[in-house]
């Protein structure tokens, strides 16, 4: 038995469960896991409240960090006492212990903690896709990343500015503002009002080539006013709610753009995806290109408040939960 967060109904963050689970042995494919540190994300509370959905009664949580206890027989390149840390579609990994597919588990090297890897592991393999996949960033390209202080908009200011793309962010406070400038972004901007008229009074009067915007419904329009002509709009989470749908006409008055809505599944869904992601992404830890900013942790019981603290947007950087 361990113990482990469970949802039984969709809802508000009180109606998460700290219940007693059974723990399987692993069978032929798969490792158990003892985990030391468990990712927060805001898919996290999308699936809490009904915008993913998903059958119910159900874990929660997405990726881990930990050490492996035991391997099935037919695992290979795992054993038992290998550090590792996942991003997993099934929802479960608010847990002290977890059996899960082997080829989902990706080694954490040295010189990067259980913490660091699990605060980042998909956020960062998000800012891989969203970099290097859904828009291959170039030298010399105008980004505009909207909540640049936020888990991922952390890591995707540092890899782009790494990439050599020059980047504005947007924020909603001036302590955000001051950490958004120290991970990666040239220019930040407080606040949504009129952000188009303000983006190109940075830009000498023009659009920005890309936007990465995860907050959703309160930004969107103004996401895609902020684009040159044939500018990419890419949108890739819902901090204030799913975004609205709007006619393709909206994009052809702009100045032909170009819209996508990226879902991890479709980049990630592959174990050589992932382990290309990985490499990259914990390249750039070790070289200190991307420093990983855990603003926030707490004890895994208290996954309730972190959800609350996320969704509030009272928190910066990652969140991580201890068991």
């Amino acid at each position: 038995m361990a113990m482990a967060i469970r949802l039984s109904e969709h809802g508000g963050p009180e109606l998460l469960r700290w219940e007693p689970v059974e723990v399987a042995a692993p069978a032929a494919n798969e490792a158990l896991l003892r985990q030391s540190a468990v990712g927060v994300n805001f898919a996290d509370v999308y699936l809490r409240t009904g915008l993913y959905p998903h059958a119910l009664p159900s874990g929660m949580g997405s990726e881990a960090a930990g050490v492996v206890e035991a391997v099935g027989k037919k695992v290979r390149g795992i054993k038992p006492g290998d550090r590792v840390v996942y991003s997993y579609p099934a929802p479960g990994a608010y847990a002290e212990r977890r059996v899960l597919p082997a080829e989902r588990l990706l080694k954490i090297p040295a010189g990067v903690s259980a913490e660091q890897a699990a605060a980042v592991m998909l956020k960062g393999l998000t800012s891989w896709f969203l970099l290097r996949e859904t828009h291959k960033v170039k030298r010399g390209e105008v980004l505009l990343i909207q909540a640049a202080a936020g888990g991922v908009g952390l890591i995707l200011s540092q890899w782009a500015r790494a990439l050599g793309a020059r980047v504005i962010g947007t924020v909603g406070s001036d302590d955000k503002a001051k950490l958004a400038r120290r991970n990666g972004c040239h220019q930040v901007l407080i606040g949504y009002d009129d952000l188009p008229a303000r983006v190109r009074k940075l830009n000498h009067g023009q659009g920005v080539d890309v936007v990465y915007d995860g907050v959703g419904k309160d930004t969107l329009f103004a996401s895609l006013d902020c684009l040159r002509p044939r500018g990419i709009m890419v949108g890739y989470g819902n901090a204030s709610g799913a975004a609205p749908p709007f006619s393709p006409l909206e994009l052809a008055k702009r100045g032909s753009l170009f819209f996508t809505r990226a879902a991890s599944g479709d980049y990630l869904g592959d174990a050589e995806a992932r382990r290309a992601g990985a490499r990259a992404l914990f390249g750039l830890i070790r070289r200190r290109l991307i420093r990983v900013h855990i603003g926030q942790r707490y004890a895994l019981a208290q996954a309730a408040q972190a959800q609350r603290d996320l969704e509030s947007r009272r928190t910066v950087g990652s969140t991580v939960l201890i068991p």
